[in-house]
């Protein structure tokens, strides 16, 4: 309990859960989920309210989980995907988070489950990214709903090594 808009949610081998939410304006959060735990929302947060009032004075009490990652300004994630493929070898193990805002995927890198580092990729699209898939074959699928493109149109877009 304690979460405030989950947008994603990924299982990792060996039961690993790991989710990703909206925070209100900032905040948005990636956290390892274990059964039980309290993830804080409304009582802490790293956002404030869309019209600028603070939710709550406090970033962290006791008996309530801090993120494994938090977004300041808010990258309002869309979707979440862990990529165990082949062509792309050196991002196994990486998840992979939609980005509708400012318009990217981050790649991130966990070790032993905790957050080691953020890449971000695919921001030259200049699109609100609403999903990131892999293929079979290890090919990543991007999906822009189309509110920052001249013709209005969302895209698919297929990402293979040359």
């Amino acid at each position: 309990y304690g979460h405030r808009n989950p947008q994603g949610l990924v299982l990792i081998k060996g039961g690993i859960i790991m989710s990703h939410e909206h925070g209100p304006k900032g905040g948005d959060e990636l956290n390892h989920i274990l059964p039980g735990l309290n993830y804080g929302w409304p009582a802490i947060t790293y956002g404030i309210d869309y019209n600028g009032s603070i939710i709550s004075p406090f970033k962290e009490k006791i008996g309530m989980e801090q993120p494994l990652h938090y977004w300041i300004p808010s990258i309002a994630p869309a979707d979440m995907m862990l990529y165990n493929g082949d062509i792309f070898p050196e991002w196994r193990g990486n998840l992979f988070i939609a980005a509708m805002s400012p318009g990217d995927v981050r790649r991130i890198e966990l070790k032993n489950n905790k957050f080691k580092k953020e890449h971000i990729i695919f921001d030259e699209l200049q699109a609100r990214i609403r999903s990131v898939k892999a293929a079979p074959d290890g090919a990543l699928f991007l999906l822009t709903d189309g509110t920052r493109s001249e013709d209005g149109i969302g895209k698919l877009i297929k990402v293979v090594r040359n």
